[in-house]
């Protein structure tokens, strides 16, 4: 009885000892305020979103397409996070790539926003892009287990396949650049790009798609809807990437909540729980 003791509490001691504590992301189209939307548009839906945010509660979740509005919308709605980043126009103007945090569980030491083009570090439209393209991103810290891991978020364009390749390598050659540390990294997005694409193997070059490693997944295959409820989602344009051998995925969902046959955006939100690998 007592080596059967022994040997449970070493295989806890083990256990404990390789992994941290897990930690909750999502990504998340929220699809812009646009009244053409109709009976789809913003205010009829962002009761619905802000209650599914609630609900899942992720520890952190980057957004795309939030205009000015929306992005203060969720501010105020979601009183535990707060949020890095800039309108893709500059300042606050146009829309935001922007990352939520649960800042009672984590602090950003730090984080900025380039642009996705020949000029980064200024306000600016890259290459064959229809419209200004952003990267935020952030170091966070666990307040209590003290574990530090880089998060980026971006959305590339939806007709410039030039601004997407090359928009891809500038957020590879950013995480390069300042993750001297090697902390873990997480990338979450709307690429706007299928999982065949040659972009995509690009982005694999470097991170894993969260997916491909996930011990449960959970879901459907595609992650744009287009409001249309009746149709199969079959089409993956929403990522969650990993850096290799420093995170152990254990969950990986696009999460496809409805209510009254309609869904609360036009991309589903891709969710994943990790736990960070000790060193």
């Amino acid at each position: 009885m007592m080596k059967l003791v022994n040997f449970l509490l070493t295989i806890f001691c083990f256990s404990a000892m390789g992994y941290g504590q897990v930690t909750s992301i999502m990504s998340y189209n929220i699809r812009l305020d646009v009244a053409s939307d109709g009976e789809n548009a913003w205010p009829l839906r962002k009761d619905f979103v802000i209650d599914q945010l609630k609900f899942y509660s992720p520890d952190i979740f980057g957004i795309q397409e939030g205009t000015p509005q929306q992005t203060a919308y969720l501010a105020a709605q979601l009183k535990d996070y707060k949020f890095i980043g800039v309108g893709r126009d500059g300042g606050d103007k146009g829309e935001y790539s922007a990352i939520f945090y649960n800042s009672s569980q984590f602090t950003v030491a730090e984080e900025n926003t380039f642009w996705l083009s020949e000029t980064p570090t200024e306000v600016s439209m890259g290459w064959d892009a229809a419209c200004n393209r952003v990267c935020t991103y952030g170091l966070f810290t666990n307040k209590d287990t003290k574990e530090k891991f880089w998060v980026f978020n971006t959305h590339l364009d939806h007709k410039g396949a030039r601004a997407r390749a090359q928009g891809v390598q500038l957020i590879l050659n950013k995480i390069k650049e300042v993750n001297t540390k090697d902390y873990p990294v997480v990338l979450t997005g709307d690429f706007n790009l299928e999982p065949t694409d040659e972009v995509i193997a690009t982005v694999k070059n470097v991170l894993i798609d969260a997916k491909e490693v996930a011990h449960l997944t959970f879901g459907p295959e595609g992650t744009f809807n287009a409001f249309k409820f009746t149709t199969a989602v079959k089409r993956r344009i929403d990522y969650i990437f990993i850096a290799p051998n420093q995170v152990n995925v254990t969950k990986y969902a696009v999460l496809s909540d409805s209510k009254d046959l309609k869904y609360p955006s036009d991309h589903l939100p891709v969710y994943i729980e990790f736990e960070i690998k000790r060193r």
